[in-house]
């Protein structure tokens, strides 16, 4: 069954992240997606067995298990592209240049601690959250 959710890795300490993993949660109508940190045994499971280098990308990453993986403003769009409501609209900017959406995703990106702060760990589900959690 996990073959068919597609996977988002997010910085489990930012809470900028938490927040926006929080915002797909309520909108994944289709229960699309499963979650885990990239600080997680799990995540970095993932990281390691895709050959993703975490210094280039540290705040998402999601991961079409069989498919692909996308990062930064791709993974943003596709999984907007997969939510209730009109977030699906936002995928008219896979339009602009890729190098022109990740600049814009790369600054927001640097200064997500600063403008959100941080937490001292990764986020602990709630009990009827846990099964949207890769443990």
């Amino acid at each position: 069954m996990l073959e068919q959710k597609k996977i988002i890795l997010f910085d489990g300490v930012c809470n900028l992240c938490n927040s926006s993993v929080q915002f797909v949660i309520k909108r994944d109508k289709n229960d699309t997606f499963r979650f885990s940190a990239l600080q997680s045994s799990v995540g970095q499971k993932l990281i390691k067995e895709r050959g993703i280098d975490t210094n280039k990308i540290d705040s998402i990453i999601l991961i079409e298990p069989q498919i692909a993986y996308y990062t930064k403003s791709d993974a943003a769009l596709k999984i907007a592209k997969s939510l209730s409501g009109g977030w699906p609209l936002l995928g008219i900017f896979m339009g602009f240049p890729k190098g022109f959406r990740d600049t814009v995703y790369d600054w927001v990106a640097r200064n997500r601690y600063q403008w959100f702060g941080r937490k001292d760990s990764c986020m602990v589900p709630t009990e009827e959250l846990k099964e949207k959690f890769l443990a």
